[in-house]
């Protein structure tokens, strides 16, 4: 059991996450950024919007059944939502012609785009946020503590795999980024896209079945 629960929360969410994040997709926005600064500087800038990123959503995690508490929000409602925000930004990236990377023109008198809007809403935007939120739901509901415990730290896990995995994209952006070239870049996008269409209709069905159950 707990073998089966250590791959289905690790793998799961390590799938759902770097889905959902898409770091390919970011390349185009780190690239334009952080173009005119030094070496040392665009590194330091990949290292702290992943470390924000993941800080992000340990902390969606940790507190999403207290949010939705706050909130009155039942676990089905979230996951049908979740799923539905998931869905349509898959739809965007699989059927609309423009380039979901392509980032704002920098700011001349900023100097520091690491959190905003690389972290957030960059990598941590709101899809990305409801997956996470929707995973701590699907950890409430485990039965006992050393099941809930090892899901948190197998999810624990895969948001540190997604954050190490887009740092290393962002390290490399400048050569990925010559080296796919746009039609690269534009097939990776598509196929995230269609994988986040599936994510979101298993969010939806996953909701819709603990709203029958009376959950």
């Amino acid at each position: 059991m707990f073998k089966t629960l250590s791959l289905q929360f690790l793998f799961g969410g390590l799938i759902s996450l770097v889905t959902i994040t898409n770091p390919l997709s970011k390349i185009p926005l780190f690239v334009t950024l952080t173009r005119h600064m030094s070496e040392e500087r665009r590194a330091n800038h990949a290292k702290w919007a992943c470390l924000y990123a993941g800080m992000i959503m340990l902390v969606c995690l940790l507190a999403g059944n207290v949010i939705l508490s706050v909130f009155g929000i039942s676990y089905g409602a979230l996951r049908i939502a979740g799923g539905f925000v998931v869905a349509v930004l898959g739809y965007r990236m699989l059927f609309l012609t423009q380039d979901p990377g392509m980032a704002p023109r920098p700011d001349s008198q900023r100097d520091d785009y690491a959190f905003f809007p690389i972290a957030m809403p960059g990598i941590s935007g709101p899809g990305t946020i409801a997956v996470v939120i929707g995973i701590s739901t699907e950890i409430a509901e485990l039965s006992s503590f050393a099941a809930k415990s090892l899901a948190f730290a197998m999810t624990f896990a895969a948001i540190c795999g997604t954050s190490l995995g887009m740092w290393l994209v962002l390290r490399s952006s400048v050569m990925i980024s010559e080296r796919l070239g746009h039609a690269g870049r534009e097939v990776m996008t598509r196929l995230m896209g269609f994988l986040l269409i599936c994510v979101g209709v298993q969010f939806v069905g996953s909701g819709v079945r603990t709203f029958m159950s009376g959950s």
